[in-house]
Protein backbone atom coordinates (compact mmCIF):
# COMPACT_ATOMS: atom_id res chain seq x y z
CA UNK A 1 0.00 0.00 0.00
CA UNK A 2 1.06 3.62 -0.35
CA UNK A 3 3.22 4.78 2.53
CA UNK A 4 2.46 8.50 2.40
CA UNK A 5 -0.15 10.83 0.92
CA UNK A 6 0.50 14.34 -0.34
CA UNK A 7 -1.57 16.06 2.34
CA UNK A 8 0.76 14.51 4.95
CA UNK A 9 3.90 16.05 3.40
CA UNK A 10 6.01 18.29 5.64
CA UNK A 11 8.95 20.44 4.62
CA UNK A 12 12.14 18.45 4.99
CA UNK A 13 10.53 15.05 4.42
CA UNK A 14 12.39 12.59 2.21
CA UNK A 15 9.81 10.68 0.21
CA UNK A 16 9.87 7.61 -2.02
CA UNK A 17 6.46 6.49 -3.24
CA UNK A 18 4.06 6.24 -6.17
CA UNK A 19 2.03 9.18 -7.45
CA UNK A 20 -0.03 10.10 -10.49
CA UNK A 21 1.77 12.34 -12.96
CA UNK A 22 0.09 15.28 -14.67
CA UNK A 23 1.12 18.30 -16.72
CA UNK A 24 4.74 17.25 -17.30
CA UNK A 25 6.65 19.83 -19.34
CA UNK A 26 10.28 20.52 -20.16
CA UNK A 27 11.40 24.05 -19.32
CA UNK A 28 14.65 25.99 -19.34
CA UNK A 29 15.90 27.69 -16.19
CA UNK A 30 17.66 31.04 -15.80
CA UNK A 31 21.03 29.28 -16.17
CA UNK A 32 20.00 27.87 -19.54
CA UNK A 33 19.79 24.30 -18.24
CA UNK A 34 16.62 22.26 -18.86
CA UNK A 35 14.44 21.03 -16.00
CA UNK A 36 11.16 19.13 -15.68
CA UNK A 37 8.09 20.81 -14.26
CA UNK A 38 5.12 18.65 -13.27
CA UNK A 39 2.18 18.12 -10.94
CA UNK A 40 2.03 15.02 -8.76
CA UNK A 41 -1.31 13.92 -7.36
CA UNK A 42 -2.97 11.28 -5.23
CA UNK A 43 -6.43 11.05 -3.74
CA UNK A 44 -5.49 13.52 -1.00
CA UNK A 45 -4.23 16.41 -3.11
CA UNK A 46 -1.54 17.65 -5.45
CA UNK A 47 1.93 19.19 -5.30
CA UNK A 48 4.21 20.91 -7.78
CA UNK A 49 7.27 18.84 -8.68
CA UNK A 50 10.61 19.96 -10.11
CA UNK A 51 13.47 17.81 -11.41
CA UNK A 52 16.50 19.97 -11.97
CA UNK A 53 18.91 17.36 -13.34
CA UNK A 54 17.43 16.01 -16.55
CA UNK A 55 18.85 12.69 -17.77
CA UNK A 56 18.33 10.84 -21.05
CA UNK A 57 15.84 8.57 -19.28
CA UNK A 58 13.93 11.66 -18.17
CA UNK A 59 13.82 12.93 -21.74
CA UNK A 60 12.45 9.54 -22.82
CA UNK A 61 9.77 9.75 -20.13
CA UNK A 62 8.81 13.19 -21.38
CA UNK A 63 8.48 12.03 -24.99
CA UNK A 64 6.09 9.19 -24.06
CA UNK A 65 4.07 10.68 -21.23
CA UNK A 66 0.36 11.35 -20.92
CA UNK A 67 -1.68 12.69 -18.03
CA UNK A 68 -2.68 10.04 -15.53
CA UNK A 69 0.27 7.65 -15.63
CA UNK A 70 1.57 6.31 -12.31
CA UNK A 71 5.21 7.01 -11.48
CA UNK A 72 7.57 6.12 -8.65
CA UNK A 73 9.31 9.21 -7.34
CA UNK A 74 12.12 9.82 -4.87
CA UNK A 75 12.90 13.27 -3.55
CA UNK A 76 12.50 15.81 -0.79
CA UNK A 77 9.73 18.20 0.21
CA UNK A 78 10.85 21.83 0.08
CA UNK A 79 9.13 25.21 0.15
CA UNK A 80 9.08 27.89 -2.55
CA UNK A 81 7.19 31.19 -2.16
CA UNK A 82 5.58 29.75 0.97
CA UNK A 83 4.25 26.81 -1.06
CA UNK A 84 5.23 23.14 -0.70
CA UNK A 85 7.25 21.80 -3.62
CA UNK A 86 8.69 18.37 -4.36
CA UNK A 87 12.35 18.39 -5.41
CA UNK A 88 12.69 15.19 -7.42
CA UNK A 89 15.84 13.12 -7.49
CA UNK A 90 14.55 10.12 -9.43
CA UNK A 91 11.37 9.37 -11.36
CA UNK A 92 10.22 6.38 -13.41
CA UNK A 93 7.02 4.76 -14.62
CA UNK A 94 5.37 2.08 -12.52
CA UNK A 95 6.30 -1.22 -14.14
CA UNK A 96 3.88 -3.94 -15.26
CA UNK A 97 1.96 -5.40 -12.33
CA UNK A 98 4.15 -3.59 -9.79
CA UNK A 99 1.24 -1.80 -8.11
CA UNK A 100 -0.79 -5.00 -7.81
CA UNK A 101 2.14 -6.89 -6.28
CA UNK A 102 2.61 -4.13 -3.72
CA UNK A 103 -1.09 -4.02 -2.86
CA UNK A 104 -1.55 -0.48 -4.16
CA UNK A 105 -5.00 0.32 -5.50
CA UNK A 106 -5.55 2.72 -8.40
CA UNK A 107 -8.12 4.49 -6.23
CA UNK A 108 -5.21 5.71 -4.10
CA UNK A 109 -4.36 8.12 -6.93
CA UNK A 110 -7.80 9.31 -8.03
CA UNK A 111 -8.89 12.73 -6.84
CA UNK A 112 -12.65 12.63 -6.54
CA UNK A 113 -15.36 15.21 -6.05
CA UNK A 114 -16.26 15.47 -2.34
CA UNK A 115 -19.78 14.15 -3.03
CA UNK A 116 -20.66 10.75 -4.47
CA UNK A 117 -21.34 10.82 -8.21
CA UNK A 118 -24.42 8.60 -7.94
CA UNK A 119 -26.04 10.86 -5.36
CA UNK A 120 -25.25 14.02 -7.35
CA UNK A 121 -26.72 12.46 -10.48
CA UNK A 122 -29.92 11.48 -8.63
CA UNK A 123 -30.21 15.02 -7.25
CA UNK A 124 -30.00 16.60 -10.70
CA UNK A 125 -32.53 14.15 -12.11
CA UNK A 126 -34.93 14.91 -9.25
CA UNK A 127 -34.65 18.65 -9.89
CA UNK A 128 -35.31 18.08 -13.60
CA UNK A 129 -38.28 15.81 -12.86
CA UNK A 130 -39.82 18.54 -10.70
CA UNK A 131 -39.93 21.07 -13.56
CA UNK A 132 -43.35 22.33 -14.57
CA UNK A 133 -42.34 23.18 -18.13
CA UNK A 134 -42.50 19.89 -20.03
CA UNK A 135 -40.18 21.09 -22.81
CA UNK A 136 -37.37 22.08 -20.48
CA UNK A 137 -37.90 18.91 -18.44
CA UNK A 138 -37.49 16.72 -21.53
CA UNK A 139 -34.28 18.44 -22.64
CA UNK A 140 -32.71 18.41 -19.15
CA UNK A 141 -33.50 14.74 -18.57
CA UNK A 142 -32.23 13.78 -22.03
CA UNK A 143 -28.91 15.51 -21.31
CA UNK A 144 -28.54 13.63 -18.02
CA UNK A 145 -29.89 10.17 -18.86
CA UNK A 146 -28.29 9.84 -22.30
CA UNK A 147 -24.89 10.71 -20.83
CA UNK A 148 -25.13 8.98 -17.45
CA UNK A 149 -22.28 6.52 -17.96
CA UNK A 150 -19.70 9.16 -18.87
CA UNK A 151 -20.92 12.02 -16.72
CA UNK A 152 -20.41 9.98 -13.54
CA UNK A 153 -16.62 10.24 -13.85
CA UNK A 154 -15.86 13.05 -16.32
CA UNK A 155 -13.79 16.06 -15.20
CA UNK A 156 -14.89 19.62 -15.92
CA UNK A 157 -11.38 20.55 -17.09
CA UNK A 158 -7.94 19.10 -17.72
CA UNK A 159 -6.09 21.30 -15.23
CA UNK A 160 -8.36 24.15 -14.12
CA UNK A 161 -11.48 24.14 -11.94
CA UNK A 162 -13.09 20.80 -11.10
CA UNK A 163 -10.39 18.75 -12.84
CA UNK A 164 -11.15 15.56 -10.90
CA UNK A 165 -13.27 12.41 -11.00
CA UNK A 166 -16.91 13.53 -11.11
CA UNK A 167 -15.79 17.15 -11.42
CA UNK A 168 -18.26 18.04 -14.18
CA UNK A 169 -21.14 16.60 -12.19
CA UNK A 170 -20.02 18.39 -9.02
CA UNK A 171 -19.80 21.71 -10.90
CA UNK A 172 -23.29 21.24 -12.36
CA UNK A 173 -24.81 20.19 -9.05
CA UNK A 174 -23.50 23.14 -7.06
CA UNK A 175 -24.55 25.53 -9.82
CA UNK A 176 -28.09 24.12 -9.80
CA UNK A 177 -28.22 24.60 -6.02
CA UNK A 178 -27.25 28.24 -6.53
CA UNK A 179 -29.79 28.64 -9.33
CA UNK A 180 -32.68 27.41 -7.18
CA UNK A 181 -31.84 29.80 -4.35
CA UNK A 182 -31.37 32.76 -6.68
CA UNK A 183 -34.74 32.13 -8.33
CA UNK A 184 -36.35 32.63 -4.91
CA UNK A 185 -34.55 35.97 -4.55
CA UNK A 186 -34.93 37.34 -8.08
CA UNK A 187 -38.53 36.78 -9.13
CA UNK A 188 -37.76 37.88 -12.69
CA UNK A 189 -35.98 34.57 -13.28
CA UNK A 190 -37.74 31.61 -14.86
CA UNK A 191 -36.70 28.67 -12.68
CA UNK A 192 -37.05 25.92 -15.29
CA UNK A 193 -35.19 27.86 -17.98
CA UNK A 194 -32.30 28.73 -15.67
CA UNK A 195 -31.98 25.22 -14.24
CA UNK A 196 -32.13 23.64 -17.70
CA UNK A 197 -29.47 26.01 -19.01
CA UNK A 198 -27.34 25.22 -15.96
CA UNK A 199 -27.58 21.46 -16.49
CA UNK A 200 -26.79 21.86 -20.19
CA UNK A 201 -24.14 24.59 -20.12
CA UNK A 202 -21.02 22.38 -19.99
CA UNK A 203 -22.53 19.13 -21.24
CA UNK A 204 -20.36 19.10 -24.38
CA UNK A 205 -17.23 18.98 -22.25
CA UNK A 206 -17.99 15.27 -22.41
CA UNK A 207 -16.95 15.41 -26.06
CA UNK A 208 -14.55 18.36 -25.93
CA UNK A 209 -12.28 16.83 -23.26
CA UNK A 210 -10.88 13.34 -23.73
CA UNK A 211 -10.72 11.58 -20.36
CA UNK A 212 -10.10 8.11 -18.97
CA UNK A 213 -12.28 6.20 -16.51
CA UNK A 214 -10.34 7.68 -13.59
CA UNK A 215 -11.61 11.14 -14.49
CA UNK A 216 -8.24 12.31 -15.79
CA UNK A 217 -8.39 14.64 -18.76
CA UNK A 218 -5.82 13.48 -21.32
CA UNK A 219 -6.37 16.01 -24.11
CA UNK A 220 -8.90 17.65 -26.40
CA UNK A 221 -10.83 16.07 -29.25
CA UNK A 222 -10.51 17.49 -32.74
CA UNK A 223 -14.00 18.99 -32.49
CA UNK A 224 -13.09 20.38 -29.07
CA UNK A 225 -10.05 22.13 -30.52
CA UNK A 226 -11.91 23.39 -33.58
CA UNK A 227 -15.16 24.51 -31.97
CA UNK A 228 -15.02 24.33 -28.16
CA UNK A 229 -17.79 23.22 -25.83
CA UNK A 230 -19.86 26.41 -26.22
CA UNK A 231 -20.43 25.99 -29.96
CA UNK A 232 -20.64 22.22 -29.61
CA UNK A 233 -23.24 22.69 -26.87
CA UNK A 234 -25.39 25.00 -29.00
CA UNK A 235 -25.34 22.49 -31.86
CA UNK A 236 -26.30 19.62 -29.57
CA UNK A 237 -29.10 21.56 -27.89
CA UNK A 238 -30.48 22.53 -31.29
CA UNK A 239 -30.54 18.86 -32.35
CA UNK A 240 -32.14 17.70 -29.10
CA UNK A 241 -34.84 20.35 -29.27
CA UNK A 242 -35.65 19.36 -32.85
CA UNK A 243 -35.85 15.67 -31.87
CA UNK A 244 -38.09 16.47 -28.88
CA UNK A 245 -40.19 18.96 -30.88
CA UNK A 246 -39.36 21.85 -28.58
CA UNK A 247 -40.41 25.19 -30.08
CA UNK A 248 -37.95 27.49 -31.84
CA UNK A 249 -38.05 30.24 -29.20
CA UNK A 250 -37.13 27.93 -26.32
CA UNK A 251 -34.52 26.20 -28.44
CA UNK A 252 -32.88 29.49 -29.39
CA UNK A 253 -32.88 30.71 -25.80
CA UNK A 254 -31.14 27.53 -24.63
CA UNK A 255 -28.65 27.79 -27.49
CA UNK A 256 -27.97 31.40 -26.52
CA UNK A 257 -27.24 30.29 -22.95
CA UNK A 258 -24.74 27.75 -24.28
CA UNK A 259 -22.97 30.39 -26.36
CA UNK A 260 -23.03 33.26 -23.86
CA UNK A 261 -22.27 31.64 -20.51
CA UNK A 262 -18.62 32.77 -20.50
CA UNK A 263 -20.03 36.28 -20.46
CA UNK A 264 -17.63 38.21 -22.67
CA UNK A 265 -16.09 37.88 -26.11
CA UNK A 266 -12.57 37.83 -24.62
CA UNK A 267 -13.56 34.89 -22.42
CA UNK A 268 -14.65 32.83 -25.43
CA UNK A 269 -18.36 33.67 -25.75
CA UNK A 270 -19.31 34.66 -29.32
CA UNK A 271 -22.31 36.55 -27.91
CA UNK A 272 -23.01 38.26 -24.57
CA UNK A 273 -26.04 37.34 -22.40
CA UNK A 274 -29.19 39.23 -23.44
CA UNK A 275 -31.85 37.93 -21.02
CA UNK A 276 -31.84 37.46 -17.22
CA UNK A 277 -31.45 33.68 -17.11
CA UNK A 278 -28.47 33.81 -19.48
CA UNK A 279 -26.83 36.52 -17.39
CA UNK A 280 -27.42 34.61 -14.17
CA UNK A 281 -26.00 31.43 -15.71
CA UNK A 282 -22.81 33.34 -16.49
CA UNK A 283 -22.60 34.67 -12.92
CA UNK A 284 -23.11 31.33 -11.17
CA UNK A 285 -20.71 29.58 -13.55
CA UNK A 286 -17.97 32.13 -12.83
CA UNK A 287 -18.74 32.10 -9.10
CA UNK A 288 -18.52 28.34 -8.74
CA UNK A 289 -15.33 28.13 -10.80
CA UNK A 290 -13.66 30.93 -8.81
CA UNK A 291 -14.72 29.59 -5.44
CA UNK A 292 -13.42 26.14 -6.36
CA UNK A 293 -10.05 27.58 -7.41
CA UNK A 294 -9.88 29.60 -4.18
CA UNK A 295 -10.71 26.58 -2.05
CA UNK A 296 -8.11 24.43 -3.80
CA UNK A 297 -5.39 27.07 -3.42
CA UNK A 298 -6.15 27.95 0.21
CA UNK A 299 -6.13 24.28 1.20
CA UNK A 300 -2.45 24.22 0.23
CA UNK A 301 -1.29 26.95 2.64
CA UNK A 302 -1.11 27.37 6.40
CA UNK A 303 -3.02 30.07 8.27
CA UNK A 304 -1.38 33.46 7.83
CA UNK A 305 0.12 32.47 4.46
CA UNK A 306 -0.43 33.39 0.84
CA UNK A 307 -1.19 31.10 -2.08
CA UNK A 308 0.76 30.83 -5.28
CA UNK A 309 -0.42 33.21 -8.02
CA UNK A 310 -3.68 31.83 -9.42
CA UNK A 311 -3.58 32.00 -13.20
CA UNK A 312 -7.35 31.90 -13.63
CA UNK A 313 -7.74 34.85 -11.26
CA UNK A 314 -5.33 37.37 -12.80
CA UNK A 315 -2.40 35.80 -10.94
CA UNK A 316 -3.65 37.03 -7.59
CA UNK A 317 -2.10 35.49 -4.47
CA UNK A 318 -4.85 34.81 -1.94
CA UNK A 319 -4.43 35.31 1.79
CA UNK A 320 -5.49 32.78 4.43
CA UNK A 321 -6.21 34.52 7.75
CA UNK A 322 -4.38 33.49 10.92
CA UNK A 323 -7.60 32.40 12.58
CA UNK A 324 -8.56 30.07 9.72
CA UNK A 325 -8.83 26.38 10.54
CA UNK A 326 -5.87 24.70 8.85
CA UNK A 327 -7.67 21.36 8.88
CA UNK A 328 -10.53 22.92 6.86
CA UNK A 329 -13.07 20.98 8.90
Amino acid sequence: MKTIYINDFKTGDNVTDFFMLNNLTRKVGSTGKPYLDMTLTDKSGKIAGKKWDVSKDDELLLSNVENGIIVKVSGSVTSFNEQPQFRIGQIRRAMGDELTRLGIDVDDFVRRAPEKSGEMFKYLCSVAEAMKDEDFKMVALKALIDNKERIISHPAAISNHHSLYGGLLYHMKRMVEHALVLCDIYKILNRDLLVTGTILHDIEKLNEIEANKMGIGTGYSMEGKMLGHLVMGAKTVSRWCEELRVGDEKSLMLQHMMLSHHGKLEFGSPVRPIFPEAMMLHYIDAMDANMYDMEEALNQVASGGYTEPIRTMDNRRLYKPTWANDSNE
